[in-house]
């Protein structure tokens, strides 16, 4: 868990409202170690504090807290069951997320240390903010182009780093965690796209990870379309994608590599262990190149 050091004494009092003893411990521990660290070095300016600790309990109990801020008439089916002992201790949430017709009662202190999108939406917005009615009273944000579903995966992340992803769910959730600046649940989306890479959507996996550079999906995809290259030099989608990446090149020349097809001559040869290897990778280079010589890209 990566926390701005303006916000450590929040995380630190939240830790000891909730009687987080784990979390307590940690923060201290790093801010000692920080404090040291500062003192032998004069002049360096620390900004993030990572918490990486050794046993998943304070995953856990931060799961209890996002179990917590779920609306009462969601609780069934996410998080851990049994829901009742949600309401043996105090939360102490201070910000209101109001999704479609839900209200989360969840944490600033989170949701600005883990995205900064969330951060400026924060700030902004406490010039006129409205009021949530009921108890705890406390500033409402409304979230509009985001379902309760989709936020309920983004509040887990922001409080656990995880969160369970489906293939019915992952694309919803890659666009808003692009858009709510959460690198890391982009990459979770990555992995579980991953998984899911074939022969009828490898293409449509590479335009994707290329949209949201997800580095890891895309050398996935070109190393599966490295196995599959006779098949896919047959298909205009494909001819068609390496004339845009070629495009894409900012003052290209004539004879300038493309990335997509440097990427799959590299997995191609990569694979080579063998004699057998060396012939089948040729015939594969070969297949390639005449693609290429029919769409006159010379690279």
């Amino acid at each position: 868990m990566d926390i701005d050091i303006s916000l450590v004494e929040d995380c630190r009092r939240l830790a000891k409202q909730c009687k987080m003893a784990d979390l307590m411990e940690e923060l201290e521990n790093k801010c000692k170690q920080v404090y040291e660290f500062v003192s032998n070095k004069p002049g360096t300016c620390v900004k993030v504090l990572s918490l990486e600790p050794h046993t998943c309990q304070l995953q856990e109990e931060m799961a209890q807290l996002a179990d917590c801020a779920l609306p009462t008439e969601l609780r069934v089916g996410f998080g851990e069951l049994p829901f009742n002992r949600v309401d043996l201790f105090p939360t102490y949430p201070d910000i209101c997320f109001r999704v479609e017709v839900y209200d989360f009662l969840c944490h600033k202190a989170f949701f600005c240390g883990r995205s900064d999108y969330f951060k400026a939406l924060l700030e902004d917005h406490f010039s006129e903010g409205e009021q949530l009615q009921s108890q705890p009273s406390i500033p409402v944000i409304t979230l509009h182009n985001i379902s309760h579903e989709v936020f309920i995966h983004v509040m887990y992340y922001i409080y656990t780093d995880d969160t369970e992803l489906t293939m019915d769910s992952v694309f919803d959730v890659l666009c808003v965690a692009d858009m709510y600046l959460l690198p890391g649940l982009k990459r979770l989306c990555g992995k579980t796209l991953a998984k899911a890479i074939c022969e009828d959507n490898v293409l449509h996996m590479w335009k994707t990870a290329k949209l949201f550079r997800l580095s890891r999906l895309e050398d996935q995809c070109t190393e599966f379309m490295a196995k599959i290259i006779e098949r896919l030099v047959e298909q205009a989608e494909f001819a068609e994608m390496i004339k845009e990446d070629a495009a894409s090149l900012e003052e290209r020349q004539e004879t300038d590599s493309v990335p997509l097809v440097d990427d799959i001559r590299y997995h191609i040869a990569s694979n080579v262990q063998t004699y057998s290897d060396i012939e089948e990778a040729n015939q594969k280079l070969e297949a390639l190149e005449d693609l290429l010589s029919s769409i006159n890209i010379d690279c």
